[in-house]
């Protein structure tokens, strides 16, 4: 994950409109994702987390809180919402003006919205068959609309650059 994009949040890219597609088959979320969340702030980004259910963004609050290191975030719904690092809501809006949106879960990403975005980046679980099937669907969904789309797998033991579409 040190390259550029292969952690989601290469400053290099400076792309508009990229989705990266996360094909998680040997980390699970809850550490997967602080990777890209460190890479992203790092290149000096907010990052808008969107999940489906509140109860899941609960549970990731707080294993992103008991995590190794400190990463700054808050759970949709604080008085500081607008000034959060990292927000973690289920809502379709963006409403701490992110330079990156992670759906998790299946949480929807619309075509029409990818281009306020410096990166999208959609994680998916590999062993739920329920996951990559809209995974799948967002893939042509949001190719189909011209973002350009980035397949990463881990399948290798490392993250690698397996298919690209669109843009």
């Amino acid at each position: 994950m040190a390259e550029g994009g292969k952690a989601g949040a290469g400053a290099g890219s400076g792309g508009r409109g990229e989705v990266y597609f996360y094909h998680m088959t040997r980390t699970p979320l809850e550490a997967t994702l602080p990777l890209l969340l460190e890479k992203a702030l790092a290149a000096g980004w907010k990052v808008l987390v969107r999940g489906r259910e509140r109860a899941q963004l609960e549970w990731l609050d707080q294993k992103l809180w008991l995590g190794e290191g400190f990463l700054p975030h808050g759970l949709e719904g604080g008085a500081h919402d607008s000034d959060q690092p990292v927000l973690l809501s289920t809502a379709p809006a963006n409403p701490h003006g992110a330079q990156a949106l992670v759906a998790i879960d299946g949480a929807p990403v619309q075509p029409d919205e990818v281009a306020g975005f410096v990166r999208v980046m959609v994680l998916f679980d590999g062993s739920d068959p329920g996951a990559l099937e809209v995974a799948r669907a967002q893939w042509r969904a949001l190719s189909g609309a011209g973002a350009r789309a980035l397949y990463w797998s881990q399948e290798s033991g490392r993250w690698e650059k397996k298919a690209e579409s669109g843009g």
